[in-house]
């Protein structure tokens, strides 16, 4: 991963707001369906939530939310990434770098499984879950919007790990 550092976002940090105010200004780039952006600062705010981010410069260039709402199960609630950055800062990996710290982070939670949505058109997604284990469960109609759906995806742990 080059021109990144990987972080994560601790409560009560002297960063703390002004990374979620730039994360809750990107929210607002998705159609509101997709948006976490009312809610964000609520659901980071739990117990059972975790972020971390990718920044350069004082910027936010992408972020993956994960919780555990329980011993047995974590999600990926989101891994995005910043639309208005550089072309020199894209394709860096940046977002494979968010998900191998989010499966890290969900692993030593002792969670058995993690599960995500992803939009099956997005076939680069689709494909970088796959590469990290992530199996098709189903398909979730209208999950996004009326005409829009999403598989859901899961990644088992070994007991052995």
């Amino acid at each position: 991963m080059e021109k990144g550092v990987l972080l994560e976002l601790t409560r009560g940090s002297a960063n703390w707001t002004r990374v979620v105010e730039e994360i809750v200004k990107l929210e607002k780039t998705f159609p509101k369906h997709e948006s976490l952006a009312q809610t964000f600062d609520g659901e980071l705010r739990k117990r059972n939530a975790g972020l971390l981010y990718v920044a350069a410069d004082g910027d936010t260039l992408g972020y993956v939310m994960y919780s555990w709402p329980s011993s047995l199960s974590a999600s990926i609630t989101k891994l995005a990434g910043t639309r208005h950055i550089e072309e020199s800062c894209r394709r860096q990996g940046h977002g494979e770098a968010l998900l191998r710290a989010a499966i890290d982070k969900c692993r030593s939670r002792k969670v058995q499984r993690v599960s995500l949505h992803v939009d099956p058109t997005r076939i680069a997604a689709v494909n970088l879950y796959k590469k990290h284990g992530f199996q098709v469960d189903c398909l979730v109609k209208s999950y996004y919007s009326a005409d829009r759906d999403a598989y859901r995806m899961y990644l088992d742990f070994d007991d052995s790990v």
